[in-house]
């Protein structure tokens, strides 16, 4: 028989193209619930084109603020410090938590509501 290795390949490539749809669209309705609901008391911005959201810590403190997070409400979040260098001006991320979306969009929405709930009172 003959083998269509080229037609195996394009079906494979269209089930990717579909992987790839669902999975930005899974990210969009993400970032859709879980932005506003953070907003409630963080200053954060709906991001053009990312996977993560950056979030601005209300008294600058990113590796406490993360640390908070973690011990009172299991949530994981990376201080920006530790994702750029210092510098003469100081560290550009310092201040600010990247927040990834990886879970379902159930719960990267509760994460939010118990950050919210967590430094409301602050």
């Amino acid at each position: 028989g003959v083998r269509l290795v080229g037609s195996e390949m394009c079906i494979r490539d269209r089930d990717d193209e579909a992987h790839v749809a669902e999975n930005r669209r899974l990210y969009q309705a993400k970032f859709e619930q879980v932005v506003p609901v953070l907003q409630q008391v963080f200053d954060v911005k709906m991001p053009d084109a990312s996977f993560y959201i950056w979030l601005k810590v209300p008294d600058g403190d990113d590796l406490a603020f993360a640390q908070k997070l973690w011990h009172e409400a299991a949530i994981q979040v990376l201080p920006g410090r530790f994702l750029a260098r210092d510098t003469p001006n100081g560290n550009p991320g310092k201040g600010y938590v990247r927040i990834a979306l990886v879970a379902g969009v159930e719960e990267c929405v509760e994460g939010a509501r118990r950050m919210v709930a967590l430094f409301r009172h602050d």
